[in-house]
């Protein structure tokens, strides 16, 4: 076991925690861990872009008004104003880090912007339909070219280590040695992103396993809002493409989602390109994504249909080839031409609304435990995350949390003697047969019993079933030796717990939350909040 000893040890290498690291002054000694490859989070894969109020039309209040209403009535409002308010500045910062962002043709001093779900303006400031590629990747540079950052690519935390009430690290598996070590820091920051992989179909890569989120529900923190996960409207629907998001600022530009033809007598068809989403929402295309995506949801079950179709033919092919260069090629890649057909989409799991409850600057409920990003539940998304804010709140959080953090360190020692991790257990790895039947197991679970739409029943099945589960995994966990694999699954059936008891909890329809037996909103909103103090628990 080899010891580390850091100011600040980040968990997490996307937008959140890179912008922390680099927001750090230069006399604080930090560590980024990263369990795979340093660029490998859900931040490479974002395309849509960042919300900011840049147009002279558009106003901060709106902003605000726009991320209140999609967060239906769970938003803290003092965070969304925080948020939207320092939003300018963030992305500045970006920009003379080196981002680029796609400027308007006619007008090149001016940055394009287009609109999303849930906005009222055009204040989605993106890098072609790449902007999360673009972030990651200028940001992974100057992380890599800071003197007082080292980066650990292959790591992957296991537990925090608590002290005296106090988080004074965490014990790490270095997958490429298969040793663990141990990481100590005045400040440990929880920046490990979702948990899109505790569904069967989800937008986020394979890292996305709720591992901070878990580890901090371990040390006693609270975690709030679990229920509210968020299923992207349109992902690309093909055997191979296993993750493919299609960009929501495609229907911010005019793509239509329709109904696919259905077979009739002779050569015939019925509903033939047919417009749906009109039916369920006036704002139809650009309804929120919680409306859209139960709205195709109830679309493909009314039909037992396989998928619908994403239309944005009828726009010119060189606006497509400008604006959507990502989507274009890698819809080529699986035999689609976003020019010339409607490309056949299912909702997927895409973002956790909730997380380890945490204040604007990332502070826990335990002292020098610090979570930003979506890893965190600050209160800025409410029931319903709105387009393009998931970004923007990595890099405010990691800001106003950077400034945190510098006067915390100033003020406390290293910690002391840490015990080592125990070593003890000597029985052989799982096969790994029996973690991929538990893993499947588990997200097939979440997928058909808490998904877009959920009943009592489901829950029920559900919690049963991880019940099960949970108690297979944990022993597997305790006499095993560790693995990558092993830790994610100990860390999913976790989060998956906390997702159908948090939705047991919440007897009523509100924002992504839309229960068959409660299908109308309470009179009043509350938030929910888990915590191992509570007597079920």
């Amino acid at each position: 076991m080899k010891p580390y000893q850091y100011d600040a040890v980040v968990l997490g290498a996307g937008a959140a925690g890179l912008t922390l690291a680099l927001r750090l002054p230069k006399h604080i000694r930090v560590a980024v861990l990263a369990k795979a490859s340093l660029t490998e989070s859900a931040t490479l894969y974002a395309q849509g872009g960042i919300s900011v109020v840049l147009d002279k039309n558009d106003s901060v209040t709106a902003h605000i008004d726009d991320t209140l209403s999609a967060g239906a009535g769970l938003c803290d409002e003092t965070t969304v104003r925080y948020v939207i308010e320092n939003a300018k500045r963030s992305i500045e910062w970006l920009i003379n880090n080196g981002v680029a962002f796609t400027r308007n043709n006619d007008k090149k001093n001016e940055y394009h912007l287009t609109k999303e779900g849930g906005h009222s303006h055009r204040r989605i400031i993106h890098s072609a339909d790449a902007t999360g590629h673009a972030v990651e990747t200028t940001l992974a540079d100057q992380a890599r070219n800071a003197a007082n950052i080292d980066i650990f690519d292959e790591h992957i935390a296991i537990d925090l280590i608590k002290k005296n009430n106090r988080c004074v690290g965490a014990y790490v598996l270095n997958k490429s040695s298969r040793q663990i070590d141990v990481f100590s820091a005045k400040a440990t920051i929880l920046a490990t992103g979702g948990a899109g992989k505790v569904y069967l179909y989800t937008s986020n890569p394979d890292v996305s396993t709720g591992d901070g989120i878990a580890m901090a529900w371990r040390v006693g923190c609270r975690i709030g809002n679990m229920e509210f996960i968020q299923f992207h409207p349109t992902c690309l629907y093909h055997p191979d493409a296993k993750s493919f998001l299609m960009t929501e600022a495609l229907r911010g530009e005019g793509a239509k989602l329709r109904l696919p033809p259905t077979p009739k007598s002779g050569n015939k068809t019925s509903n033939k390109g047919q417009a749906f989403l009109h039916k369920f929402d006036p704002r139809g295309e650009l309804a929120p994504r919680d409306i859209v995506a139960r709205a195709i949801d109830h679309e493909i079950k009314r039909l037992g249909l396989d998928y619908v179709h994403l239309d944005i033919s009828h726009r010119d092919a060189d606006f497509i080839f400008e604006h959507f260069p990502t989507v274009y090629e890698r819809c080529k890649e699986f035999g689609f031409d976003l020019t010339k057909q409607a490309i056949p989409v299912v909702p997927a799991a895409h973002y956790l609304c909730g997380g380890v409850v945490a204040s604007i600057d990332g502070q826990t409920d335990l002292e020098g435990l610090y979570a930003i990003g979506e890893t965190a539940c600050t209160g800025l998304h409410g029931a319903n995350r709105m387009a393009s804010n998931s970004l923007l709140e990595c890099l405010v959080m990691a800001d106003a949390a950077a400034d945190h953090i510098t006067q915390f360190v100033s003020k406390i020692n290293h910690p002391k003697k840490i015990d080592p991790w125990d070593a003890s257990r000597v029985t052989p790895s799982l096969e790994t047969v029996e973690i991929n039947h538990n893993w499947d197991e588990l997200r097939r679970v979440m997928s058909d019993y808490v998904g877009i739409v959920r009943s009592n029943k489901r829950l029920k099945l559900a919690r049963k079933r991880i019940d099960n589960l949970k108690q297979e995994i944990h022993d597997f966990y305790a006499n095993h030796h560790i693995s990558n694999d092993l830790i994610e699954l100990r860390n999913l059936v976790t989060v998956a717990d906390l997702i159908v008891r948090s939705a047991m909890i919440r007897q009523e329809s509100r924002g992504l939350h839309y229960t068959l037996d409660y299908p109308n909103s309470s009179d009043t909103a509350e938030n929910t909040y888990l915590s191992l103090s509570d007597e079920e628990y």
